[in-house]
């Protein structure tokens, strides 16, 4: 496979361009193509061991949209806006845990690891969650899971930047009002799955009103 050569310089000014984009254009639509793009750079994301633990469902229906706005204040203008709507759910515990079946069909079915591949992976996975990251709630286990989700959401962006196409990750909502509403409306087993994020994709409807300010890059990194 050949990798091509985008230039450094490019890659910077996609990353100055983002921003978060708090309203969209509502007469622009992002191209099907250029969704599936974006979505499959979330699937081919890295996860710790592998195991993508992460779901996303895109929101296009006007009505379930207008369900999330009284659990999500973050969101409203966004949900009435962006092109395309995204809910980004982490993996919990029953499904993540070092003995679930999904681990076991991952390495089995998806991986098509040798039997003595899974026993030492396991091993491995095991001894990450019980010793290593301390693993041993829940809650942290989800939060885990959630970390990972985080990695697909960058590389969405990016590479809708990259692309010419706005975004905007979303933490303002009622986490438990929001996964009752997945369960009752959208369908969503929350005791497999949690919310992470939302985001929201499209085209802005007006530039920032002030300049991307960062941290000094001296302060943020550290050579030894």
């Amino acid at each position: 496979m050949k990798i091509p050569n985008i230039a450094k310089e490019d890659i910077l000014n996609a990353f100055n361009y983002r921003h978060a984009t708090k309203e969209f254009d509502a007469s622009k639509t992002i191209s099907d193509a250029d969704m599936k793009f974006i979505l499959k750079t979330a699937h081919l994301s890295p996860s710790s061991f592998g195991f993508e633990p992460w779901h996303f469902v895109v929101v296009q229906d006007k009505e379930l949209r207008e369900l999330l706005k009284p659990v999500a204040w973050g969101a409203p203008l966004k949900l009435d806006t962006a092109s395309h709507f995204v809910l980004g759910l982490a993996m919990k515990a029953p499904m993540v845990k070092h003995n679930a079946p999904y681990i076991e069909h991952m390495m089995k079915e998806v991986k098509q690891m040798p039997a003595e591949v899974i026993e030492m992976y396991s091993k491995f996975y095991r001894e990450f969650q019980e010793r290593d990251f301390n693993l041993d709630t829940d809650k942290k286990l989800f939060d885990w899971s959630s970390k990972q989700t985080y990695i697909a959401l960058g590389n969405m962006m990016t590479s809708a930047a990259l692309t010419g196409i706005d975004s905007c990750p979303i933490e303002g909502f009622h986490q438990e009002k929001a996964e009752a509403l997945l369960q009752e409306k959208f369908g969503i087993d929350t005791n497999k799955y949690g919310l992470a994020f939302m985001a929201a994709f499209g085209y802005r409807k007006a530039n920032p009103e002030f300049p991307k300010s960062r941290r000094n890059f001296e302060d943020i990194v550290t050579w030894k």
